[in-house]
C-alpha cells in the first residue's frame, strides 16, 4: 500500500481545477488561515486573565526583578 500525504493529494487535486476556480479556493486558503490566527489570538487573550493571577503574584515581581 502506498502512502499519499494530505498536501500531496490536495496538490494533486487543485491541477484538475481551472485558474479563475482557484482563485477562489486561494482565497479560502487565506479566509482559514486567518480563521486559525483568529482562534490562536482569541486564545491568547483568554488565557491572559487566567494568567494574570500568577504574574501579578509578589513572588513573580521578585523573581524577575532583576532583568
Amino acid at each position: 500500500m502506498i502512502y499519499i500525504s494530505k498536501i500531496d493529494q490536495i496538490v494533486k487535486e487543485l491541477t484538475k481545477f481551472p485558474d479563475n476556480v482557484l482563485d477562489e479556493i486561494f482565497d479560502y486558503i487565506l479566509f482559514l488561515k486567518g480563521k486559525l490566527v483568529r482562534g490562536s489570538l482569541e486564545m491568547a487573550i483568554l488565557s491572559e486573565s487566567s494568567l494574570e493571577k500568577d504574574w501579578t503574584r509578589p513572588e513573580e515581581d521578585e523573581a524577575w526583578h532583576d532583568l
